[in-house]
């Protein structure tokens, strides 16, 4: 009966929007797991009590708990109980406790071309963009029902003609040593949502060596600006050899060409203000990844920092620093590592307001809405030295 329920969830959503038949899927990724709210705790308890499983390997979002330290989680009983309820419904239908927005980090990482249901907006761009996996921007409930069902709507990205580029954004004017910048993708990601909406483009004239990581931040900026699912790099992401292997063959392209004026007004866009002093650092939205927690740990170079720093992160980078004394070593240094969830979706920051600074376009775009702070931007370098200090600190030479 729970997977009879899921299915007809999927085609009258299918129905919805127009998909002439559905597709197979080889695997999920549930935002679904996130408190909201009760409906969504009922909604699970409903397929669980129905014997619904899922039918393909599913990973879940973060949820609204620190599930290792519940207390650190600032809200009333009844907010901890249901979500406590829903993370375990999802357990019962066979997810998998990953509990984090970057599932790739973690081993869950499909081939080029296999069909996927993935929710989580940042998650979504990246199993389109840089995996080469093919998946439409899924939200909560209906990814849980694709992955109970093993179908997903035929539309979109998930078709050959939804996948191809009508704008071309093009960098190639842009100085090599900006872009070897971290903070330049996520500023890069919001030029890019602010023009493509819920288009498709491809960037032309990025290094071929971009690392996972700003391909992550620049996703993700993208997707929360905007709304991308899905981007090519020419030369960099599997889909793009090449500017004219993407683009599409039905009506004109728009092309946009990008300034450093163009980059530094994205940067300055990403705060909200110019005050000087900080009340803490807030790192890993998406979740930061084990190469980004050593980097960090480098540039900090056994400082200690003279306000909170967050850094939320997946169970798998905290298993992959503990053993080596990464973890304990900032932890030392004033490093608070949230696990299983993220301080700008559930309560976990002490003050009720102030200043936070982080490298995340992610975090800027959502941490006033959610926590009331205001948002200074800068990269991670810029990130270490403000917290040392204590005040806001960013380096404006390569900017210029």
């Amino acid at each position: 009966p729970g997977r009879a329920m899921a299915m007809r969830l999927v085609v009258r959503a299918a129905e919805f929007l127009g998909a002439e038949r559905m597709v197979p899927i080889v695997s999920a990724h549930i935002d679904g797991c996130l408190y909201h709210g009760d409906g969504g705790v009922k909604f699970v308890e409903r397929l669980r009590e129905r014997n619904a499983t899922v039918s393909v390997p599913s990973t879940m979002n973060v949820g609204a708990l620190d599930l290792g330290n519940e207390d650190r989680v600032r809200a009333d009983a009844h907010f901890k109980a249901m979500a406590r309820r829903q993370m375990n419904a999802y357990l019962d239908l066979g997810c998998q406790p990953s509990w984090t927005c970057a599932p790739y980090q973690a081993g869950h990482r499909p081939s080029r071309g296999e069909q996927v249901a993935w929710g989580e907006s940042n998650a979504v761009a990246f199993v389109n963009s840089v995996l080469g996996a093919r998946t439409e921007r899924y939200g909560d409930l209906l990814d849980i029902c694709c992955a109970i069902t093993g179908r997903a709507p035929f539309i979109g990205l998930h078709r050959d003609e939804g996948r191809r580029a009508k704008m071309l954004i093009d960098v190639t004017g842009l100085s090599s040593r900006l872009k070897a910048m971290d903070a330049f993708y996520p500023a890069l990601g919001a030029i890019l949502g602010a023009a493509a909406g819920t288009s498709v483009a491809v960037i032309d004239g990025l290094p071929t060596d971009i690392s996972e990581d700003n391909l992550k931040a620049l996703g993700a900026a993208a997707a929360s600006k905007g709304a991308v699912g899905l981007f090519h790099v020419a030369g960099r992401t599997p889909e793009a050899p090449d500017v004219d292997a993407v683009l599409s063959d039905q009506g004109s392209v728009e092309v946009i060409t990008i300034t450093a004026a163009d980059i530094r007004a994205a940067r300055d866009s990403l705060s909200n203000t110019h005050a000087a002093h900080l009340n803490c650092l807030a790192l890993g939205s998406p979740h930061f990844s084990e190469a980004e927690t050593r980097r960090l740990a480098a540039l900090a170079d056994g400082c200690v920092f003279q306000i909170p720093v967050y850094i939320c992160t997946g169970r798998h980078t905290m298993d992959a620093i503990e053993e080596d004394g990464t973890r304990a070593q900032l932890e030392a240094q004033g490093v608070e590592f949230i696990v299983d969830t993220c301080v700008v979706v559930t309560p976990i920051l002490k003050d009720l307001g102030g200043v936070l600074m982080t490298n995340s376009g992610k975090f800027a775009h959502y941490a006033t809405p959610n926590t009331g702070y205001d948002v200074v931007f800068g990269s991670l370098e810029d990130c270490v030295r403000s917290g040392i200090s204590g005040r806001v600190e960013r380096a404006e030479a390569a900017w210029r």
